[in-house]
């Protein structure tokens, strides 16, 4: 018989089936997000934080709100803990449903009456208000549940903070409780179930801890992040556009929203410091009529006097222009009794001022360590002699010479003494190191007269540029004087000028401003490139006790500087960072940004934007509020706040 040919049918067993469920070596061996994004391990065997390691190892400790305030305000309510650095935050919002709403609240309305009752049977009259003060708000509650115009709703609040060591992250964590305990929120670790927690506030909307709060829909609102990233003012110049929403940002320095004027600006090299100094300056100049003065170490800002129509001043060993040290000007201060105000001299101010600059000349570049407090002693000392043998006292007549009688306390058109000046303040130094027979003091005295006759113009001191009467004043209500001090030797002579110049800035700019902000004057003073005055105590003690004191004379002190790193190990500046309110970052250097993210509290993306941002862009900081900003002069602009050579030669 012959073959049948024809095709065999499989039997059901015979047929090879696809496990489709069963996954294959390929399938098995893809990479997902997990893999991707997760870190190498995490340590969950501790009670109160997990340990993260990756490149390098973190800490997390999560912790839950377990107490809320009565009253919700918003932004209030949670500003605290979304603005405070290194923090995750997530809110699990359910809405109860109105029957259920209705059941609870009739229940709990019945257990307040019967609260209320007990306490009037007991003469509680304060428990027996407080139950139908409660009970009231309660049956409002229902009734407005009732007609639809409020709902229920349970959330639970869960937050993870993060460090790179355990030290910080049990700061952290206080300084987060102090925080959210100023608006009566109450948090605490979540003890024991830290994995928990942790995974309840990754973005899987999955809350594992359950620890439920109650809002009604208009509490619940004041819980949504609705911050805006807008900073700024009503009025003011427009100072830059914000990168996130396109708008310009109106700025004023002199708002009344401010707790103090001041300003500081940091950029490493090129990244548009002196571009954004200059268009701020320019612009409130001509929009808002404020006068500035710059203290300029680079020669920078002389084209923008010449534009605003204002006075450029240079200093240098080859220029003929000398300001005197010892030059006392008199203040306005306002009686804090009667308010009144009334024209002052402070001798004891000004010695104090003159011989904290003398002691820095007496330090030298190398910043001797044999001056010390008897070195400061006998600077002191001849410093008051001189102001006394030129009759100079705290009476405001002793300033001027008596040459007529005085109308009305007019002392407009008197001529004032001559002013005692380092030379003269020499002499009397070597003439009080002869007649010392103190044996302490004989070393001083020799280290003194030999170190500070290169300041003597009589010496020929290589150093002398300060030392004579002052051959130039300043004149009230000029748009912007710049003191050019780019001519002098960077590594000593820029930083004792930049510290004397600031004493008789002080002197001839700012006392003369009265306290009274409606008769003041509005006035701008820039330190460029003030790291320079760091080495020198002396000097930083000045800057401080300026940026402390410039409000009150209605005056802002804008410090403008290359490397933050150097403010932040320095414990004597603080005070400059925490006088001044608005703070502007513009392109950061990588190994300097983990200094400003730690003391600001910035976030991994606003970090990571100040060391990638272009020239002009940055981060502004006012008050609490922070933007992404992009500085874009005019075209007008351009031609004379151009700091670029190859860009001003094209």
């Amino acid at each position: 018989m012959g073959k049948d040919k024809r095709k065999k049918k499989n039997k059901p067993e015979d047929i090879v089936k696809v496990d489709y469920n069963n996954e294959g070596f390929i399938s098995k061996n893809v990479k997902n997000i997990k893999d991707l994004i997760a870190p190498a391990g995490i340590d969950a065997s501790h009670t109160n934080y997990l340990e993260i390691t990756s490149s390098s190892t973190r800490y997390a400790r999560s912790m839950l709100v377990t107490t809320i305030p009565r009253m919700c305000t918003f932004p209030e309510f949670l500003r605290s803990m979304y603005t405070f650095g290194d923090i995750n935050v997530s809110v699990f919002i359910n809405p109860i449903s109105e029957s259920s709403s209705q059941t609870d609240l009739n229940r709990k309305i019945n257990e307040l009456e019967s609260e209320r009752i007990v306490a009037l049977d007991r003469g509680d009259i304060n428990r027996e208000r407080i139950m139908a003060q409660k009970r009231a708000e309660a049956e409002a509650l229902r009734d407005e549940i009732a007609a639809g115009f409020n709902k229920l709703f349970e959330a639970s609040i869960i937050c993870t903070l993060f460090a790179y060591s355990l030290e910080e992250l049990d700061k952290y964590t206080e300084l987060l409780a102090s925080e959210m305990s100023k608006t009566l929120i109450g948090i605490k670790p979540a003890w024991a179930i830290q994995d928990e927690a942790f995974r309840s506030n990754m973005p899987y909307c999955d809350n594992k801890v359950k620890k439920m709060h109650t809002f009604d829909r208009s509490s619940m609102a004041t819980v949504f992040p609705f911050f805006t990233s807008e900073v700024g003012h009503d009025k003011g110049i427009p100072i830059a556009f914000n990168r996130q929403t396109g708008l310009p940002i109106l700025f004023d320095n002199f708002s009344p929203t401010l707790t103090n004027y001041n300003m500081v600006v940091f950029g490493k090299s090129g990244a548009g410091k002196g571009v954004t100094i200059k268009v701020l300056t320019a612009r409130s100049s001509v929009l808002m009529g404020i006068e500035s003065l710059a203290l300029d170490a680079e020669g920078e800002y002389g084209v923008v006097a010449e534009a605003l129509g204002g006075i450029n001043v240079t200093i240098s060993p080859n220029s003929k222009t000398i300001i005197n040290l010892f030059d006392i000007e008199p203040e306005i201060v306002r009686d804090e009794i009667t308010g009144k105000e009334r024209v002052m001299l402070n001798v004891e101010n000004k010695v104090e001022d003159v011989t904290q600059a003398l002691l820095t000349m007496a330090r030298g570049s190398t910043r001797s360590q044999e001056v010390n407090e008897l070195t400061k002693q006998i600077i002191a000392e001849s410093v008051a002699e001189e102001y006394a043998a030129h009759g100079i006292t705290n009476n405001i007549e002793s300033l001027y010479v008596n040459d007529g009688p005085i109308v009305n306390r007019n002392y407009l058109g008197r001529t004032k003494k001559e002013m005692p000046t380092i030379g003269s303040w020499y002499k009397r130094l070597v003439a009080n190191a002869k007649k010392n027979d103190n044996p302490d003091y004989r070393f001083h005295y020799s280290y003194l007269i030999k170190v500070m006759r290169q300041y003597v113009r009589e010496y020929d001191g290589q150093m002398a540029y300060f030392d004579g009467q002052s051959t130039f004043d300043l004149l009230e209500g000029v748009p912007f004087i710049n003191l050019d001090i780019s001519g002098l030797e960077e590594r000593f002579a820029r930083p004792l000028a930049q510290q004397i110049l600031l004493s008789w800035i002080w002197e001839k700019y700012v006392k003369k401003n009265s306290e009274d902000k409606s008769k003041a004057a509005k006035k701008r003073v820039l330190v460029d490139e003030a790291w320079m005055l760091l080495p020198y105590p002396e000097a930083v003690d000045f800057l401080n006790t300026m940026a402390r004191r410039a409000r009150k004379r209605n005056v802002s002190l804008a410090v403008i500087s290359q490397k933050f790193q150097d403010f932040y190990e320095k414990a004597e500046v603080q005070a400059v960072l925490t006088s001044s309110d608005t703070k502007l970052f513009l392109a950061q250097d990588k190994s300097e940004i983990s200094y400003i993210k730690e003391v600001f509290k910035l976030s991994e993306g606003e970090a990571y934007f100040l060391t990638t941002c272009s020239r002009g862009e940055g981060l502004l900081k006012v008050g609490e509020d922070t933007a992404i900003i992009s500085i874009k002069p005019t075209k007008k602009e351009f031609e004379f706040i151009e700091t670029n050579l190859n860009k001003l030669k094209k």
